[in-house]
């Protein structure tokens, strides 16, 4: 062997031993690799960044802003809602979540594709009592198995094909991997309906984080607008929608008379409903329902954050209405949580304690400096969907356009996810801002980073 192919082989090696030791982040192993290739000469100047113009980059980070667009646009939980009544034992719920998350990562990125059914399967594990990690690792396996299945699936499938097309100039197509990879998924699939029997009991509750911050139920204010289908319907249709996790706690009509919720009380339009509820299970509801959440009209850039109500803050003592927070702070109240009572005004005639936990929106830009004038404590653990994003079908549209028009040969799998992402951004089915956070930029960094590195092996003659 040669000093370079010695060299070589010695970097890819001692690379890899750093991410075995895991002590450093794996994207900073990755730089670290990059930079030591060029100034031992492994790596020439003007190659060290071709890897962050790569195919394989757009492909992983068009891949993680789709699937995020499509959990957002809340397309699966809406098809998986008739099947949900019928899933009450981890018999019935393993082989439905693990088909799903295997059918979505044959066509998304298999980390998007587990981040989508998540909810779906907390959601389950909560209302039937199931342990969550009799879901949760069944359906991690199913989205490695899943990945197997097509080009996009998983970033291993993408860098395989990119050699390919080095050595040989053709590289893989979309559904090259599918004879092998459905063989190996059907076999998978099988197993794991049964194999999650072998989990070992945990009863560490369902909940997770979220109990942290959420201490007593959210209370939103939404308006039913004229012509909606719920007018003249009764409280116990409308809240049906909501799958017995979200109620309808008071009716306010005509501005100030205020109706208790029964069951059989019929609703009229312009009728004020204070619901109450977690705010994912809020934001499904109102998503389901199609009310009108107090506030103004959201636009694409709008954020959503939750936060603590601090003793210092000027919202203590005082309502939105008497601050006249969207005019003087450019932010809407939509939802209050108050531990040890029930709100039952208007949202806008909430007196705030110190301790209330509350979620606004405002422009992406403006909301967090309006928090901190405030002396609002934002609460940045977990993302909060009320009132952010309206429901719809268009992502998963774009992406099977952009798959098909890969299938036929139409357009490389590059240009066209990369055109799917412009047009989820165009079509308002994600803000910017989102998609920007969607992408995993360590993931991107890595690939970039070591591109480079795994080309010095047939740069230097070393054997392939």
């Amino acid at each position: 062997m040669t000093l370079d192919q010695v060299l070589a082989f010695g970097l890819i090696g001692i690379t890899v031993a750093a991410f075995v030791w895991d002590r450093l982040p794996y994207d900073v192993v990755a730089l670290t690799a990059l930079a030591v290739g060029i100034v031992i000469g492994l790596v020439p100047a003007d190659r060290a960044f071709s890897g962050f113009s790569d195919d394989i980059v757009i492909i992983v980070g068009a891949a993680l802003v789709l699937s995020a667009a499509i959990a957002r646009s809340g397309a699966v939980e809406t098809l998986m809602r008739p099947l949900m009544p019928s899933l009450t034992s981890p018999g019935r719920q393993v082989p439905i979540l693990v088909g799903g998350v295997l059918l979505l990562s044959m066509v998304t990125k298999n980390v998007g594709a587990l981040a989508i059914f998540m909810p779906i399967a907390l959601q389950l594990a909560r209302r039937s009592g199931t342990p969550p990690s009799a879901l949760l690792m069944p359906m991690a396996f199913a989205s490695l198995i899943g990945g197997i299945v097509t080009l996009v699936g998983t970033s291993p499938n993408v860098i395989v094909s990119k050699v390919r097309a080095d050595l040989t100039g053709h590289p893989f197509g979309m559904f090259d991997y599918a004879p092998v990879g459905l063989c190996v998924a059907a076999a998978g699939f099988a197993f794991l309906c049964l194999g999650w029997r072998l989990l070992p009991r945990r009863d560490g509750g369902t909940r997770s984080l979220d109990a942290a911050f959420t201490l007593e139920r959210y209370t939103t204010e939404a308006r039913l607008p004229d012509g909606h289908w719920a007018v003249g319907a009764t409280i116990a249709t409308v809240e049906a929608e909501g799958d017995g996790e979200t109620r309808i706690a008071t009716v306010l009509r005509e501005r100030f008379r205020r109706y208790p919720a029964s069951a059989d009380f019929r609703l009229k339009a312009e009728d004020v409903l204070l619901l109450t509820g977690d705010p994912d299970a809020l934001e499904r509801f109102v998503a389901r329902t199609g009310l009108v959440l107090a506030g103004t009209t959201p636009t694409a850039e709008a954020a959503v954050m939750e936060g603590v109500v601090t003793a210092e803050s000027r919202l203590v003592g005082r309502t939105a209405a008497q601050l006249d927070l969207q005019r003087a702070s450019g932010i809407d109240i939509l939802a209050v949580s108050r531990r040890g009572r029930r709100v039952e005004q208007r949202l806008a005639a909430v007196r705030f304690r110190a301790g209330d936990v509350v979620v606004l929106r405002g422009r992406a830009g403006a909301l967090a400096p309006a928090l901190g004038a405030l002396k609002v404590l934002p609460l940045a653990a977990r993302e909060i969907a009320l009132g952010r994003n309206d429901r719809s079908w268009m992502p998963v549209a774009i992406l099977l356009l952009a798959m098909g028009l890969v299938a036929l040969h139409i357009l490389p799998v590059a240009v066209a996810f990369f055109g799917a992402v412009v047009a989820v951004l165009l079509l308002r089915s994600m803000t910017p801002h989102d998609a920007y956070q969607a992408v995993e930029w360590p993931v991107l960094v890595l690939l970039g980073a070591l591109i480079p590195i795994s080309e010095t092996v047939s740069s230097t003659g070393g054997p392939i």
